[in-house]
């Protein structure tokens, strides 16, 4: 762990461009939430491989205390290793919930650990990839919080704390956090449209995926289109269970598959 980056400094900025990828976010895995991890496991033998790249827009994990704490992973990371063993590509991105996920975790997986956003050429088309926290400006609060956890200084501060009090204040974190949502609006935790589209102008193209919201949708109307990728959910016994994915059709358009 000494001889590695800290996770806010890690990831990088371009990556090899894509053949025939699929795209998933927001799984949210924990041991609490059994039956979706089940649906992860079978998501990677019968349809991961079908791709020749996985790629993770983030919260894998429904938290993440750090790299040398992969005890209750262990199944999912000999999963994502079977793929990459196989000659598949496999590109993580940190997102929210597992921010603190970092190169030790892609090592053991065999994945490219990319940044948060990134231009990745998909069938010849430069897209632009973000987990998509970051445009949800109107959380004012929220964002004060993302801007700390990925300060490479708090993080190397909490690195540095044993394991146990790390995970106390996870849960003291994520236990914060679903009582805020509750006081929050659907706008307040949503994107804001101009910014993707700023961040889209700036990177130079005119398509953006991303996860983090809860709303899978295709944006198509506008100069940028705005890919939403499903969340997982297969525990919530108040709620039809759901998991999708984005793949590409032959002439590159992506296209939003519930499985």
């Amino acid at each position: 762990m000494e001889s590695m980056q800290v996770p806010a400094l890690a990831g990088l900025a371009s990556v090899a461009p894509l053949s025939n990828p699929v795209i998933i976010s927001d799984l949210h895995l924990t041991p609490t939430k059994p039956k979706t991890i089940m649906g992860f496991l079978r998501f990677m033998k019968e349809v991961a491989p079908r791709y020749a790249e996985l790629v993770i827009l983030g919260d894998l994990f429904d938290f993440w205390i750090g790299d040398d704490a992969m005890g209750d992973a262990e199944a999912i990371v000999a999963t994502l290793k079977l793929y990459t063993a196989s000659g598949r590509r496999l590109l993580i991105m940190q997102g929210n919930r597992d921010v603190m996920l970092g190169e030790g975790f892609a090592a053991a997986c065999g994945a490219e650990l990319i940044a948060d956003p990134i231009v990745v050429e998909i069938r010849g088309r430069k897209i632009l990839l973000s987990h998509g926290d970051a445009w949800c400006l109107r959380d004012e609060t929220y964002q004060a919080f993302r801007k700390m956890v990925r300060n490479p200084q708090w993080q190397a501060a909490v690195l540095s704390k044993p394991v146990p009090e790390r995970i106390a204040m996870a849960q003291e974190a994520r236990m914060k956090s679903e009582g805020d949502k509750s006081m929050k609006t659907d706008a307040e935790m949503d994107v804001v449209e101009s910014a993707v589209a700023e961040a889209a102008r700036t990177a130079g193209v005119d398509l953006v995926i991303h996860g983090h919201t809860h709303k899978p949708a295709a944006h198509v109307g506008a100069k940028i289109e705005r890919w939403v990728l499903p969340d997982w959910e297969l525990d919530n016994t108040n709620c039809a269970g759901r998991s999708g994915c984005i793949t590409f059709l032959e002439d590159g358009r992506p296209q939003i598959q519930m499985l």
